[in-house]
Formats: C-alpha cells, structure tokens, sequence
C-alpha cells in the first residue's frame, strides 16, 4: 500500500515537472533573465516548499506573476538589484507566517475566490498562444496544423485515457507518448529546446554583489514589497483552492514560513522568485499527487533536467505542453461560477465578474485587493440599511428607543433618521441593549445625537452600553446610566 502511494505520488511529480519547465523559462524570458535563473528557482522553491510548507500536494515555482513585477528592476538595475529583491522579498514572507498573518486569506470572500480561479484560468489558456507564434507571427502552414493536431491528441489522451486506467498519470502519458510520435515521424515542430537550452550546472551560492547603502534599500523595497504581496496572495488563495480539492486542512502560516525561507534560498544561490502555481498545482493533484513526496519529486526532477537530462527534455514538444495546459484551464476554470450568475445576489455576481477581468487585464493581487474593497463596501452598504428601532412613551411621559443592529460609519446617516428631537418628550431613554457599536464613529454619532436634544432642550439618556463605550460617551459629556 505504501509503496504503491510512493509511486503514485513520485510519477505526479514527474509530469508536474514537465510542466514547470516551459513556464519557468518563459516567466525567466519575460523578466529579460536567462532561463537558468527560472529553472533554478523553480528547483529551490518547489522542493523547500514540498517538504516544510504547510499544504502537501500544492506546487510552487519561479512564478509569472512575480516575474511580471521586476521586469522594470532588472532593466534598470540588473541581475545583482533583482537577487537582493528575491532575498528581502522572501525576508517578508517569513516574517508575515512568522506573526501567524496567514489566517488573513479567510477575509477573501468566496465571491473574489471564484473570480481569482476564473481570471487565472483564462491567463493560464491565453498565455499558450504564444507557442503558436514565431517571431511576431502565426506559425506557417504545415506547421500550425501539426501543432494544432498534436494539441489535440494530447487534449484527448488526457481526457479519454482516465475512463481505461488510472494506474500512470493521464498527462505524463501524453507528453511521453506524443514526444515518442514526434521523434519516429520526424514532425516538423518545435520543441522545448527551440525556447532555450536548460543545460547548466549546479547552483553555486553568492551574496548579491551590490553597495549596503540607504539607496540600495530604497531601490530594493518597493520591489520587495510587491513581490511579497503577490506571492502572499497568490500562494493563500491556491492553498485554500487546494484545501477544497483535497478536502483537508493544511497550515497557511507554516507554508508562508517555509515560501519565505526558498526565496531566501533562490536568491542567495541566483534563481527567480516564486510562489505556488495554480496551473501546475492543478496537474499535480489531477494526477494523483497528494503528498509531499510529489512536490519533492517535481523539484528534484528540475535539477536532474539540468544537470543530465537537458538533451532528453529539450526534445519534448511544445505541442504535448501546452496540450496539458488546455485542459488544465479547463479543469481550473469553476464553470458551476456561470450558472450561480443568475441565482446568487446581484453584488455578488458582480464581484465574480469583476474580479475575473481583472485578474485577466492587470494582476491577481489588483484583482484581489479590488475584489476585498468591493466586498467590504457591498457588505456595508448592505448592513447599513439594517438598523431600526422600536419606540414607546411610558406612564411617566419619558419615550424609550430600542435600537436593533449595527451601529457604524456606513449606517451612522440612517440611524439618525430613526430621531425626531423636536416632536419628542422632555426625556428620552435610548437603551442600547440590542445596538452594536462597533468603530468610533458609531460612538460619536450617539454623542452627537445626545447634543441634537440638547439644542432642543431636552435630556437623553443612554443605557446598556459597554464599559469601554461609557467611558468614551463620558468624556463627550453624554449622561449614561445603567
């Protein structure tokens, strides 16, 4: 049992590595660095985080989404600025699972998770069409239907090879064995050497070769700061999609502990950042890999791919890669997210389709970040309209008001419409037994309703509050009883 678990878990890795490596060498090219830095990281980061983090079965690497960040560093700065960012980004990252911030992804909204899985989905597809163009342009003739054609023999060794046996991963199967068609037939189609060569040697560490001034840190930060967030996000949010698939609970703080510690280590041995992978995640659990063990497999693959392997692994087509990542996409897009549209309250139908096209026209952590702030406003709006009041005059002539819900900044202007100062009685009672305050404006608008009677002439009283809201309202020179 445990040996067959080890297999199953060690082929998942293997194919997962297959697909790191086309991506990290383009997420390399992206940010103008040679490939080797990509490959590098992805064997630092995938590797430390699949044996200390805390979610087994999430891939992480050299990720786009960090690479997209630092293109402008690295042109104006170089190598040497781009490593210390790596360095002090992962710093960050430590140090947010260090203080145990990880349980902040819990304030992202379902809503924004379906929009950041759609919006990634969609990148995931559209970033393939690149290995359709040579140079600017489409590929010519004969060669586009061969891509085309082979594309599509994978797609459809992924999905029809499950239904005969789960005993080897679908996709290693496909990219194994539409690489084998290629190489008899002699095909005329690119391959993963005509990206770039991914022969190279062991990793050598070196401190980043640059002046510890304020300026430096001033160049440095700003990038840091940046990476860290989206590699924070991105990280969180596919750790939670994880948890779903898998139907377990892992440790946020500890994997953002252990991505902090490997892009230390990236950075000090000259390789990129990075962070988890929802694509390659995706391949990993979809071909049984639920353990640390296909995690450990998948990096350790990338540093055997450079080390020995480059001549096998340059002759992989590109056609077989990106025919996995389709159907990835595919499996990764929540298609269930289109039929709620109609069915779910109109905010949050909104906010699914807002953060899916943002994810798609910028970055996750604007799409995330735009995501939570539109929440929390429909969230407000929504609650500020909730508060009401029940009002009664007793023998004594004194009117009673009993709030019901939520006293704050968003529903401060309603609740003072719920008071009438000049029709009311000489005293009023508000009893606040069944009223929340719960931020500094909701106590100043109690002080500011107690002065509105005042002007008129007229004493109010508040009951039932918290010792710490009596405190405030006593220094406002509002009258408080019990």
């Amino acid at each position: 049992m445990w040996s067959s678990n080890f297999t199953k878990n060690a082929l998942a890795g293997l194919t997962t590595s297959f697909a790191l490596v086309p991506e990290c060498i383009a997420f390399a090219l992206v940010a103008h660095l040679n490939p080797l830095v990509g490959l590098y990281g992805a064997f630092f980061i995938c590797t430390i985080t699949a044996v200390f983090g805390g979610r087994p079965g999430m891939i992480s690497g050299a990720a786009g989404s960090m690479a997209v960040v630092i293109v402008a560093l690295v042109a104006q700065h170089g190598l040497q600025y781009f490593l210390a960012t790596v360095v002090l980004s992962g710093v960050i990252m430590l140090l947010f699972g260090v203080l145990r911030l990880g349980k902040l992804v819990s304030m992202v909204p379902h809503p924004v998770m379906l929009g950041f899985v759609n919006g990634l989905a969609i990148v995931i597809a559209w970033s393939q069409l690149q290995h359709f163009r040579v140079d600017g342009s489409w590929l010519p003739g004969a060669a586009m239907w061969w891509m085309c054609g082979l594309v599509a023999l994978t797609m459809t060794i992924v999905y029809v090879l499950p239904r005969l046996t789960k005993a080897v991963p679908p996709a290693l199967v496909a990219i194994v064995g539409v690489g084998l068609l290629s190489e008899l037939l002699h095909l005329p189609v690119r391959t993963l050497g005509d990206m770039a060569t991914i022969a190279g040697g062991l990793p050598s560490f070196s401190l980043p070769q640059l002046p510890l001034t304020m300026e430096t840190l001033r160049i440095v930060l700003p990038y840091a700061l940046l990476m860290a967030v989206v590699g924070l996000l991105e990280t969180l949010l596919t750790f939670n999609l994880t948890d779903e698939i898998t139907e377990t609970r892992g440790l946020p703080d500890r994997e953002c502990v252990a991505l902090g510690a490997a892009n230390v280590a990236s950075g000090l041995f000259g390789g990129m950042g990075g962070c988890a992978m929802i694509g390659q995640t995706m391949i990993n659990l979809g071909s049984g890999g639920r353990t640390r063990v296909s995690g450990t497999v998948a990096g350790i693959m990338i540093l055997l791919f450079i080390l020995f392997l480059s001549p096998l692994i340059e002759r992989i087509p590109l056609a077989a890669l990106v025919g996995v990542m389709f159907v990835v996409a595919q499996q990764t897009f929540a298609w269930s997210s289109l039929q709620v549209l109609g069915k779910v309250p109109r905010h949050d139908a909104l906010l699914i389709v807002v953060v899916t096209c943002i994810t798609v026209a910028t970055d996750l952590a604007v799409a995330v970040l735009c995501g939570i702030v539109i929440a929390a406003l429909s969230f407000a709006w929504r609650h500020a309209r909730e508060v009401r009041t029940e009002a009664m005059v007793d023998a004594d002539g004194v009117k009673h008001y009993t709030p019901h819900g939520t006293l704050f900044f968003a529903s401060i202007a309603h609740f003072n419409d719920l008071f009438s100062p000049q029709d009311d009685p000489q005293t009023v009672v508000l009893d606040c037994r069944h009223l929340r305050l719960v931020d500094h404006s909701a106590v100043v608008a109690v002080a500011a309703l107690s002065e509105r009677y005042a002007r008129a002439g007229k004493r109010l009283q508040v009951q039932h509050l918290s010792t710490r809201c009596e405190q405030l309202l006593a220094r406002a020179g509002v009258s408080v009883t019990a």
